[in-house]
């Protein structure tokens, strides 16, 4: 694979001391930009994410991911010879990325103040839980517990159901996405000012944001969302379907003029002249009906049937994808949304490719995630750590 002539973030060094997920996933979006990610983990207490989840021979797979395109190095934060290289480090990075509890780094003489005397330029991304202050910053926090606590979980899942979670880590790759965008909108603010500043980003927050006008909503009518299942309550027909085939798909007629085409399809053109019906707000508040005429044209028609009728309509649908779906489809491959990478434990691994495409310097998926600590010697040796310095720090136990 060849490595673009320009990335760029490539002038921008990034120590990432943070773990499990939202601080990494951050770190992982700007190496895939060209940044100098150095991962720094405790000597003898890896990344957990390094077991977590699934694994292959020994190798755990979501690690191949979030380590991508980062140098693994240990030190040992919290002794005073690690707390002394790490200072050496900072001197010559750009951005510190981490998510211990609030107060740590300043208990191991690592605070901002200190960080920033030594580089005045710094930029210090703080992602934790709840924030660095209020009644619970100190308390311990989950991706699941931001999920609960912004009403995600309260308004997702059937409507006579519990409030459902989701399988996976979506706060904390929300939260890693806005990390990373903070961290860049500080880089900017210091290319005009010269000086660095602390991002402090609480990942109960941008999950809260995403989820749209709720607070709005609750403010102004008193309205709390409810939980509808896949229904919206902004339009509808929205909902999944059963094809004759046992297929299911998805549909969405947030616009008015589909959501006409799609009546048309079904063979239900009475719906379009009800004076509800050009209102997408007016026409959730008539779902069942519209989910009738909808669900009942898809059930007698296989999958292909469907595709190609509501492509003719040119209506909004895809079917439900597995991921092996995903791995096949013809659209994910055509913009290279994956990507298949070399690697020196499992031979090749195939992953997401980075989050989007830019014309003149494309990010890229250099090589995966690697072994605890295999760089540690090479990148003290880059920020001019000499021989002597480096085997001291090795028989105190801190690399």
């Amino acid at each position: 694979m060849t490595t673009p002539s320009l990335m760029p973030l490539d002038d921008i060094v990034v120590l990432d001391v943070a773990t499990l997920f939202a601080g990494p996933v951050a770190a992982t979006m700007l190496a895939d930009f060209g940044a100098q990610v150095i991962k720094i983990e405790h000597p003898r207490k890896p990344d957990a994410a390094r077991s977590h989840g699934q694994s292959k021979d020994g190798h755990g797979l979501w690690w191949k991911i979030l380590g991508r395109n980062k140098r693994a190095m240990t030190l040992e934060l919290s002794s005073p010879a690690g707390r002394d290289a790490f200072l050496r480090l900072v001197a010559k990075a750009d951005v510190v990325i981490e998510n211990f509890r609030p107060g740590t780094l300043e208990r191991w003489g690592l605070g901002y103040d200190v960080l920033q005397e030594v580089n005045p330029g710094l930029v210090l991304t703080r992602v934790t839980g709840f924030g660095q202050t209020g009644p619970r910053a100190g308390e311990p926090a989950f991706g699941t517990i931001a999920e609960a606590m912004s009403g995600f979980a309260y308004s997702t899942g059937q409507a006579d159901g519990p409030p459902t979670l989701p399988p996976l880590a979506l706060a904390d790759n929300i939260a890693g996405m806005a990390a990373a965008i903070a961290t860049l909108t500080a880089l900017h603010a210091r290319s005009r000012t010269g000086r660095g500043q602390v991002v402090d980003l609480a990942i109960i927050e941008p999950i809260l944001a995403v989820l749209g006008p709720q607070v709005t909503i609750y403010d102004q009518l008193g309205i709390i969302t409810q939980r509808k299942g896949n229904r919206s309550e902004n339009n509808a027909p929205r909902n999944t379907y059963v094809t004759a085939d046992g297929d299911w798909v998805a549909i969405s007629t947030s616009a008015h003029s589909i959501a006409a085409r799609v009546m048309e399809l079904v063979g239900r053109p009475e719906f379009i002249e009800e004076p509800w019906f050009s209102d997408g707000f007016e026409r959730a508040r008539h779902a069942d009906e519209l989910d009738a005429a909808v669900g009942g044209w898809i059930a007698q028609h296989s999958t292909q049937e469907v595709v190609e009728g509501f492509r003719s309509a040119e209506a909004a649908l895809s079917v439900v994808y597995d991921v092996s779906m995903v791995v096949e489809d013809e659209q994910y491959n055509a913009i290279g949304a994956l990507t298949r990478v070399d690697d020196a434990d499992l031979g090749s691994v195939l992953m997401p490719n980075v989050l989007f495409r830019l014309s003149d310097t494309p990010g890229q998926v250099r090589h995966t995630g690697r072994g605890h600590g295999v760089d540690t010697d090479t990148v003290l040796a880059d920020f001019g750590f000499s021989a002597d310095e480096r085997a001291s720090l090795r028989s105190a136990g801190v690399i």
